[in-house]
């Protein structure tokens, strides 16, 4: 039987490779492949495969497999991959900025990398590869250039953050926001408090420095005593600035190190961005980017992956923020659209907010209510709104067949919704 590789032993042959695959359908030449299993598969069976396209090493934990010495044993390959990542990201005496929230998280990420890629090379986490598997992934991606690394962490149950922070061992930290996301792995909105806080107690351990909104009551109590930068609207704050203007995108003046005034035109939609701009404004001069950077930085940032998006289609103006949904981002969003100035006739398209468990009735109810409240014109799509209002349609596809027969024209749309109901397939119709 093959014995077991250590990770001084598997750290010495990644170095030899050429990054990492975890996925025979895209193995990258020379690379380093991790036979991960999951609740359907398990890649100790593609690992020959694996080699046969081109990966130099496969990490395998099934001793059977192992045909040669191009197959690396270990005891259990996900543990092997987070380990040989905390100790590749050992070897750098860089800044690690760790990032969680609720809601924002891969828009601040992207917004911070834009301030710090403009003045250092800069690793970010690609898309939301956040999880116990991404966060690894990313790590490995430390090279000699990096001057400073962006990990962004995704949590749906109590524990995943700390887990993360302890791979990645941030020195610097920031929590966008801490809202009723994912509660039926939670339990209750406590227990997205509880996990969130744990990227504060992991980077206080460390010493480390944290970016903390100043506007947000629950974070500053949750960082009190601790290091940190802060940023918001107060006076007070390291970093402060303010919406400036109403147009349909966010337009943005943070006062410089110097005082003065810089004026940031984003290609944002909503006031709710401020927190997720000024932050990476509060990075980027806590780091030494000059302030004329940051503001065309963040001006030249695009945001893509329907986030924050505005599109003209030509027969309607759409506010595309479909990636993902929960209640409080759906409050923020519908309170955002009615502010809206428009000649326009709004109309809202709200999918269901997933993985609420036994709070999703109430917080689908909430948002029905709030509609009311803002008078505003909208269709509800998907089983959790059908509970609470029986004129909801079942779902995108329905949704996609109403405005086929029946299309809109001359609108300002916005479109709302988890990941889940496929929210963005009806744009074709729109």
């Amino acid at each position: 039987m093959a014995s077991h590789t250590t990770i001084t032993d598997l750290y010495r042959h990644f170095l030899t490779c050429r990054g990492t695959s975890t996925d025979t359908r895209t193995i990258a030449q020379d690379s380093l492949f991790f036979a991960l299993k999951g609740p359907n598969f398990n890649a100790n069976t593609f690992a020959a495969e694996a080699l046969g396209k081109g990966a130099r090493f496969a990490v395998v934990d099934e001793p059977a497999v192992a045909m040669d010495d191009r197959f690396l044993v270990v005891q259990d390959v996900l543990t092997a991959l987070q380990q040989l990542a905390t100790h590749h990201r050992r070897q750098f005496d860089l800044p690690v900025i760790g990032i969680t929230g609720s809601n924002g998280k891969t828009t601040t990420k992207e917004l911070m990398h834009a301030v710090l890629a403009a003045d250092r090379s800069t690793l970010a986490t690609s898309g939301n590869l956040n999880n116990h598997i991404g966060v690894p992934l990313t790590l490995l991606r430390l090279t000699a250039e990096h001057r400073i690394a962006i990990i962004e962490m995704g949590a749906n149950k109590p524990g995943d953050i700390a887990e993360l922070a302890t791979i990645a061992e941030p020195t610097h930290g920031l929590i966008t926001n801490i809202g009723k996301a994912h509660l039926e792995g939670f339990g209750s909105y406590e227990g997205v408090i509880s996990t969130k806080s744990e990227l504060y107690t992991n980077i206080a351990a460390a010493q480390g420095i944290l970016f903390v909104n100043m506007d947000d009551d629950l974070l500053m109590r949750k960082s009190e005593g601790q290091r940190r930068v802060t940023y918001g609207r107060s006076r007070t704050a390291d970093t402060r600035g303010e919406v400036n203007g109403s147009g349909p995108f966010l337009e943005v003046v943070f006062a410089g190190r110097d005082e003065r005034a810089h004026h940031v035109a984003t290609k944002l939609i909503g006031a709710y961005n401020l927190p997720n701009v000024l932050v990476a404004v509060a990075v980027g001069q806590h780091f030494g980017v000059p302030d004329d950077v940051i503001a065309a930085a963040l001006t030249s940032y695009l945001p893509s992956n329907n986030r924050s998006q505005f599109t003209d289609t030509g027969r309607n103006q759409l506010v595309l923020d479909a990636y993902n949904a929960n209640p409080t981002s759906m409050a923020a969003a519908l309170e955002n659209f009615a502010a809206m100035q428009t000649d326009r006739p709004k109309l809202a398209l709200l999918g269901d907010m997933l993985e609420l468990g036994a709070e999703s009735e109430v917080e689908h109810r909430a948002i029905v209510d709030l509609v009311l409240r803002l008078k505003l014109e909208a269709w509800f799509i998907g089983g959790e709104f059908r509970k609470v209002t029986p004129e909801a349609v079942r779902s995108a596809a329905e949704l996609h067949e109403r405005l086929t027969t029946a299309p809109v024209h001359g609108r300002l749309i916005l479109v709302k919704g988890s990941r889940g109901i496929k929210l963005e397939t009806v744009l074709p119709a729109l």
